[in-house]
This record gives C-alpha cells, sequence and structure tokens, in this order.
C-alpha cells in the first residue's frame, strides 16, 4: 500500500554520513521539510525515508526500513517534491496492515482512488463542534464513572505487567455509539474503530487479531501493526497513517471512528532515539524539547466539525516507566487531552479487573455526555456519590490500619463494607462482560444502599425514594 508513484524531484548521489535509521547528505537543494525520498543502494533496492531537517548545507533524512546494507558511496536518493500519502477506502476496515498501511493479512490490496498526507490538515477551530453523545465500553468503570464522550481524547495510563492489552481489546469488541438507559436500539454499525499498535509483540498481536476475529469485531476494524522487530523509525509513521484513515472514515464517510492507539511509550522512545542521532539538545529524560507539539500533533487529530455528521474519539495508551505518572510521556499527554483512565498495580494484585483507579482517573467531558436524553436522569450524581463515598474509603482505611477496624465507628465499618463491594461488584468484572449503562446504574445504586440514607447528600430525594434499596 505505501509503494506509491511520483514523478522523482532533486537526486542525489552518495551521502554524507550514515547513522543509525538517519541519513545526511549535502548538495541537495530546493527541499522541503517531510518531503518523502526514495533511497537505492548499491544492489538497487529501494526503501523509503522523509525529509526531517533541510538546511544551506546538510538535509537529514529518516529511512523507514533502516539503514542496514546502505553504503556512503553506493547510495543514490530521489527527492519525490511530495509528503507521505497513504491510500484511504471504507474497505479498509476488517483488514490488517503493517505500520506503513501494507496489507499483512495475505488479502488483496484494497481499491483506493483517494490518497491523504499522513500528516494531516489543522482543523480550524471554529468548525469544531462540541462533544456531547456518549460511546458505551461496556465496563461500569469507565462508563458510570469516567464516560468516554464522542469526540474526545482520553488516554489509558497503564504500566508494565498490567493488562491494558487485555483491556483494549475488550473495549474495541464492546464499544458503540450510546443509547439511553432503558433503550433498546443498537448503533452499531455506525461505529468503526481504527487500532494501531506500536513496538508490539508477536504474541500480544496475534491476541488482538484473534480477539477481534473470534467476536467478529474485526469487520469493523483497521488494524495497523508496528511489530517489535520492526524499524522503530516506522512507528513514527503508524499512529499517523492509522489518523489518516480515521479522518477519512469520519469527514468524508460520515462514521464515528474510535482510534486506539497502544503503545504510545514506544512511540515516544523511537521519537526520542531520532532526536539523540540527530544531535538535539534533549529535554526531561533524554526526549527532545518538541515531545509536547509532537504528541498534540497526533491528539488534536480528533473531535467532531461541522461539515461532517462523523467523529474521531482517541484512546491513546500508554504504559509508565517505574509506574510514575510524572514521567514526560503521560506528564505531557495528560496536559494535552480531556482527561485519563489510569490502572492500578495494587487492584491487579487483588485479582480485579479491569484493575481502573477510580480516583484518579477523570473525564473532563463527562458531564456533557450524560444525564437525560443521553444516559439517565441520575447518573451524573450518582457518580459524584460513588467517588465521594469511594473517597471516603481511602481514609477510613487509613485509620482503621492504625486504630484496627474493631475500633470504627458502624457507620465507618458500612463504609468499608461499601469499598469492597465497590472494588469487587462494579469495578470488577469479566473480560467477556458487556454492561449496558442501566446495569452499571443499577449496580451502582445497590452499593449505595449499603450505606445509611442519611449519608447519601449528594443525590436527591426524589432518587432515593426511586432506587434507594431496590
Amino acid at each position: 500500500m505505501s509503494e506509491i508513484s511520483f514523478q522523482a524531484g532533486n537526486k542525489v548521489n552518495g551521502v554524507a554520513r550514515i547513522d543509525g535509521p538517519i541519513v545526511f547528505l549535502k548538495g541537495a537543494g530546493n527541499i522541503a521539510y517531510d518531503e518523502v525520498v526514495e533511497i537505492i543502494d548499491s544492489q538497487g533496492n529501494l526503501r523509503r525515508g522523509r525529509v526531517l531537517e533541510t538546511g544551506e548545507d546538510v538535509t537529514v533524512v529518516e529511512v523507514f526500513s533502516g539503514t542496514t546494507g546502505l553504503s556512503i558511496e553506493g547510495t543514490s536518493v530521489h527527492f519525490l517534491g511530495e509528503t507521505l500519502h497513504i491510500p484511504v477506502a471504507t474497505e479498509m476496515l476488517g483488514r490488517v496492515f503493517d505500520g506503513m498501511g501494507t496489507p499483512i493479512d495475505g488479502g488483496p490490496q484494497p481499491l483506493a482512488d483517494t490518497y491523504r498526507d499522513v500528516n494531516g490538515e489543522p482543523i480550524n477551530p471554529t468548525s469544531r463542534v462540541y462533544p456531547r453523545d456518549y460511546i458505551q465500553t461496556g465496563i461500569s468503570a469507565i462508563d458510570g464513572m469516567n464516560t468516554l464522550v464522542m469526540g474526545q481524547k482520553v488516554p489509558l495510563f497503564s504500566a508494565s505487567g498490567l493488562p491494558h492489552d487485555k483491556l483494549a481489546a475488550q473495549i474495541v469488541r464492546q464499544a458503540t455509539l450510546g443509547s439511553p438507559a432503558g433503550a433498546t436500539e443498537s448503533h452499531s454499525e455506525e461505529f468503526a474503530i481504527v487500532f494501531a499498535a506500536m513496538g508490539l509483540k508477536h504474541d500480544v498481536a496475534s491476541f488482538f487479531t484473534e480477539s477481534f476475529v473470534e467476536s467478529g469485531a474485526l469487520n469493523r476494524v483497521a488494524m495497523f501493526l508496528n511489530l517489535a522487530d520492526d524499524p522503530p523509525v516506522e512507528r513514527l509513521i503508524t499512529p499517523r497513517a492509522a489518523l489518516t484513515l480515521a479522518e477519512y472514515l469520519a469527514f468524508d464517510q460520515n462514521m464515528h471512528v474510535l482510534v486506539v492507539l497502544t503503545d504510545m511509550t514506544y512511540y515516544c522512545e523511537a521519537l526520542r532515539q531520532i532526536s539523540n542521532t540527530r544531535g538535539e539538545v534533549p529535554s526531561r529524560k533524554g526526549y527532545p524539547g518538541y515531545l509536547y507539539s509532537d504528541l498534540a500533533s497526533l491528539y488534536e487529530r480528533t473531535g467532531r466539525i461541522k461539515t461532517s455528521q462523523g467523529s474521531i474519539t482517541q484512546i491513546p495508551i500508554l504504559t509508565m516507566p517505574n509506574d510514575d505518572i510524572t514521567h514526560p510521556v503521560p506528564d505531557l499527554t495528560g496536559y494535552i487531552t480531556e482527561g485519563q483512565i489510569v490502572l492500578n498495580r495494587s487492584l491487579n494484585q487483588q485479582d480485579i479487573y479491569p484493575p481502573i483507579a477510580v480516583l484518579p482517573s477523570l473525564s473532563r467531558l463527562m458531564k456533557d455526555g450524560i444525564g437525560e436524553g443521553h444516559t439517565r436522569a441520575d447518573h451524573s450524581r450518582l457518580s459524584a456519590q460513588l467517588y465521594a463515598s469511594y473517597a471516603r474509603v481511602q481514609n477510613i482505611r487509613s485509620l482503621a490500619s492504625v486504630i484496627g477496624e474493631e475500633e470504627l465507628s458502624s457507620v465507618d465499618q458500612k463504609y468499608l463494607k461499601f469499598g469492597k463491594g465497590f472494588e469487587q461488584e462494579f469495578v470488577n468484572q469479566g473480560p467477556q462482560e458487556n454492561r449496558t449503562i442501566a446495569e452499571t446504574l443499577t449496580i451502582g445504586w445497590r452499593l449505595l444502599s449499603l450505606l445509611p440514607r442519611d449519608e447519601l447528600t449528594r443525590v436527591r430525594e426524589s432518587e432515593l425514594d426511586q432506587y434507594y434499596g431496590k
């Protein structure tokens, strides 16, 4: 799919220096940033790259497939006068591609008449539509407490050894356009998913593919896979290729598209590798100073616009090195996006799945996508009450660790019972369990019934009359 024919522009025979995946050239004039190049080695083999930097004396080119086998004298570089474009089509749904958009599932090349720049086009802020419709993932800790809204970008913060891959596969299988609680209509046919993985091990890639095939979800999923043994430089293109297809499906075909990107930490590692090879002055932890703007160029390709009925919602997944949420990758991601879902190692050790830590998790647009006409009128206040009650549980657990549970008041002991039930019944659910929003809210009310009625100050009396103790 990446074999695109361009008319060659400038040509340079021989290179000045080769360093890792980077080629340094002299004598190339009239070159544009991000321009695609074709590199031909001494054996006549062709590989592709793009211009990272251009100046009066030196042009820096990154080679997508690496520089192994290239020689300084025997290499020629053709500048194609175009940025990297990939073909896009609705027929790409149900297919598996590599990080550059080439089919790897054994199927035919999708027919496409439309080619799009992988760097995308900036969205005019005045043309954006505010997100207001929710997406149902079937996961109570997300739907009930951190509701995902169509057109939103919410990252998933995980760590090594936590089941973020399993959770990502479950979200892809179960995600649909939300319906009000009690409604029976399904909107799954209007929904498409673009799944992009960077630095994935072969067994994990097989897990995702088999999971989607067995569940039948693959028919509405386009997969872009950059495997662990693929060139790291390719990881810089993978999310851009995936988002380019998502933009076509959403804004040209009026589809609602969920984009899942995993693992963004590997993407940032590749970016750091390129930056170090270029000799750039490093910032925190050795990452380039432009890490923030580079991540923003991906995350901001999300939302809804006035000229289309479609939308792009984005869930980037990243593993926090050493479980450190202040690490540059999660730290900068949190500034750009509209909330975060945080996985907790302690919950995972208690065999709670998904181990979502409700208190540090947040969906900043949740309030605009729930309530009457979206989920249910009591959703916002129920969520606030669950959050407040569970936060008090943490304080009581700290107190109990000092004075012992038997010294706690009867009300505090009820809070401890509520906390255990919240983790075991509300947060905990099977990887195949797909809960409706009505089921999620029902579980929440049942757990609140463990607490004295006069402790529930964030819900209305009319809602207590309707749901408390039932």
